[in-house]
């Protein structure tokens, strides 16, 4: 399998915030916000793998910004680490604003996986990243799996090498 770069999956999607899609305060809805985040994650998991993949876990949701009625939003996907079956895809999402700019609103953090025609999991390319900021998302990724799998009983915390590195002390 050929080793793959996360420019690869880069997926951007643009719209428009509709009436229908907003709350009573004209602020997009947060599950709207969440679906178009799955799609566009969704489409760069898939140009990474070449495979149909489903959504295994939405690991991290900051609405950190509220997304008002009118707003063109864009949202960034890109895989950010490949594991044996799964990818961890990382969306940024932006406020365009009528200048040309954009204003970061939101992040997320979605897991993949790639499913044969039958719905098996599937083997998929190992990633290797190129920016500065691609190389932290990597890093974090396996610290972010480790950490998923202690907390769903899958991972013996001792065997974590990657968080027991924070938090404690190398040996002498």
């Amino acid at each position: 399998m050929p080793i793959k770069t996360p420019s690869l999956s880069l997926t951007v999607m643009t719209d428009l915030v509709l009436p229908s899609e907003t709350n009573p305060i004209n602020n997009l809805f947060g599950g709207e916000l969440l679906a178009r985040m799955d799609r566009a994650g969704c489409i760069a998991a898939r140009r990474h793998s070449g495979q149909v993949v489903v959504t295994t876990s939405v690991n991290h949701v900051a609405f950190n910004k509220a997304i008002p009625l009118g707003s063109i939003v864009t949202i960034e996907a890109k895989v950010s680490r490949a594991f044996r079956t799964s990818m961890e895809v990382y969306l940024d999402v932006w406020i365009n604003t009528d200048g040309g700019g954009k204003i970061k609103a939101n992040e997320a953090i979605y897991t993949f996986v790639a499913v044969d025609k039958n719905g098996r999991p599937t083997p998929v390319s190992e990633i290797i990243p190129e920016s500065k900021e691609e190389i932290e998302r990597y890093k974090g990724a396996l610290r972010r799996r480790q950490l998923s799998l202690v907390l769903a009983g899958k991972l013996n915390a001792q065997d974590a090498t990657e968080l027991k590195a924070l938090f404690l002390p190398e040996p002498q």
